[in-house]
Order: structure tokens, then sequence, then C-alpha cells
């Protein structure tokens, strides 16, 4: 059988098309012109240049193709630009989808995320059934994904056999942009973490979610979202943690959201000033506001779906940190 993965150069898109290789499957990655393609180099994968905006591509990536593991997003937290979230992550996933309609594509699985669920206000995990409306959405990230699943759901009300997967927190090799999750880490290793706040956040490994993948495929019902999470952590939890594996003193000062925000504020007008970056953003802040913590009981009631303990994570994330020179210790 062949899939298409998109976002095969990514992070989570990586780890997936390394799962169905594993599993015995032809993969088409697509890919984009000039993309970082380290994470498919020791992959015996095709290549298609294409991009979600350019539908003359997408036709040729999903052609003779069973299956579309819908990956590619534009995961960014305090984007300069917001209109190049909703374009990649709402229109892209509208246009690869309607391709996948056209070829006659068999299954899609769809890479959602848990920033799409609700979280209950006793405290309790997130499930996929926790009420939740585009207003409660923080941020034009999480907004621009909670769109792109209705996208994914009037697709399969129209007769597309559609299962959206929502991974939680990943962690793992292969993290080459980072994205925000994987700066963390890269941070808290290299001690650039002095303070915490309280949060939480589910954490799994990249390959645990990419097995979660498969298993949609395979057992999911069309329609349905299931939570490919892991372990709920504190904060504090995930940094002593990451700074034993490393040998550095985890920090002990807990700061309180109300001082962060400000700073964020400050930090957002800086970059914007300079036309630099900055890695404290008023969204990042805002979403910790509260804890991330999410149930996988539906994934592994219907699915199978397992996971390991987070430690595992983060061990393979700091050692291929190291093997990429980018944790110099």
């Amino acid at each position: 059988m062949r899939a298409l993965v998109t976002g095969g150069t990514g992070f989570v898109g990586a780890a997936v098309a390394r799962a169905l290789l594993q599993a015995g499957w032809e993969v088409r990655t697509l890919v984009r012109k000039g993309s970082d393609r380290r994470n498919l180099r020791q992959l015996t994968v095709e290549l298609v240049e294409g991009d979600l905006a350019d539908n003359t591509s997408l036709a040729r990536a999903v052609a003779e193709c069973e299956a579309l593991f819908h990956v590619a997003a534009d995961y960014r937290l305090g984007a300069r630009d917001p209109t190049e979230l909703y374009r990649t992550n709402v229109e892209g996933t509208r246009n690869i989808l309607n391709a996948a309609r056209d070829a006659g594509v068999a299954r899609v699985v769809y890479t959602s995320s848990v920033a799409t669920m609700g979280i209950p206000v006793d405290g309790s995990p997130g499930r996929e059934d926790t009420p939740v409306a585009l207003t409660d959405m923080i941020g034009h990230y999480k907004r621009s994904k909670f769109l792109a699943e209705e996208v994914a759901r009037e697709a399969a009300r129209a007769g597309t056999s559609v299962i959206i997967v929502n991974p939680s927190t990943p962690i793992g090799p292969g993290d080459v942009k980072p994205t925000p999750t994987g700066q963390m880490v890269l941070d808290a290793a290299s001690g650039r973490m002095p303070a915490y706040v309280d949060t939480g956040l589910n954490i799994v490994h990249v390959d645990d979610v990419a097995a979660g993948h498969l298993l949609a495929f395979h057992r999911g019902r069309a329609g349905e979202r299931y939570i490919l999470g892991g372990q709920d952590m504190t904060l504090r939890e995930i940094l002593v943690e990451i700074a034993q594996l490393v040998g550095r003193r985890a920090p002990r000062i807990r700061l309180p959201g109300g001082l962060i925000l400000p700073v964020a504020y400050a930090a957002e007008f800086m970059a914007r000033v300079t036309g630099g970056t900055t890695r404290v953003t008023v969204e990042g802040v805002r979403m910790a506001r509260k804890r991330m913590f999410f149930s996988s009981e539906k994934a592994a009631r219907e699915l199978g779906y397992q996971w390991r303990a987070p430690t595992q994570a983060f061990v393979d994330a700091v050692s291929w940190l190291r093997e990429q020179g980018l944790l110099r210790q």
C-alpha cells in the first residue's frame, strides 16, 4: 500500500513516515521547494515537490495513494503574520482533502492537536467530548487548528473517510525547527530556563504518536477524533527530569503568570521593532495559565493505543540534540 504523508520533513510527520515504512508501506512525502529534508535522509521515501496552496501539485502527490496522512501544519505561537497560519492550517487542509477525495484515496488521517480540545474547569483531564468553542481558543494557532478540524469534519460528513487524531505534547528525536515544545526542551537542557510558571503538559513520545496514526487508519471511526497523549506532568516536573538527564540543577524559582505577561508584551514589541523573534510570546503565556492535561482513554479503548513513560521521550530528545550539536555538553 502507498501513503502520502504531508509534513514529512517535520517532527511528527517524519515519525509517521518512519512508522509506515517499518509497517511495510510505500511512502510518498509532499515537500516544499528548498525545505529542510534532514529528517528524510535515511528514509526510503518518494519525494514530490509541492505546496498546500498549489492544487496541481497536490493532485500529483495523492495520485495512486490508498492513504493520506495529513500532518503538515504551521505550528508557531505569536506569529507576526497570522494569515499564514490560516492559509496553511485551514485552507491547506481544505485543499489536500479535496485532492484526496478527487483521487479516490480510501482513508485519511488528519493530524490536529489537543490545542483544539476543551479543558474542564474542575481541573480534570480534557477529553474528546469536553465542550469547547472557537471563542475558547487562545491565539491564532489554536484558532487555525480548530477551524481546520471543522474542515476535516465537513469532509467526513460529505463522505470522505477522515479520522482525526489529536497529539498532546510530542517529544523525541527529529524536532528540526524546533517546535515551541522542542525549544523548551533545548532551553531546559541548556540551562536557559532559570524559572518556571505553574502550568502543565501531557507528554508523549513522538514515536508513540506516530504508532497512533497507523492505529487510527486501521481501527478509527470516520469523523471521530482521538487524543494521542501520554502522561500529565507539571512544568516543574518536566524541568526536573530534563535537568537530571543533563546533570544540571533544576530551576527553583516559580514566577506568577501575572508577572510574565507584561514581559511577553514587551518582548513581542521589541521583536517587531528589531525584526527579530522572541521565545516569550503573549499567546504562549496566556495558554500556560491552564494545565494542558488530557486523557487518551478513548484511543486506548477503540484503537489499542499505548504510550510509554515520558522519560524515554526526554532521553531520546536530549540524545538527538547532542548528535545535532545543539546541546554542547
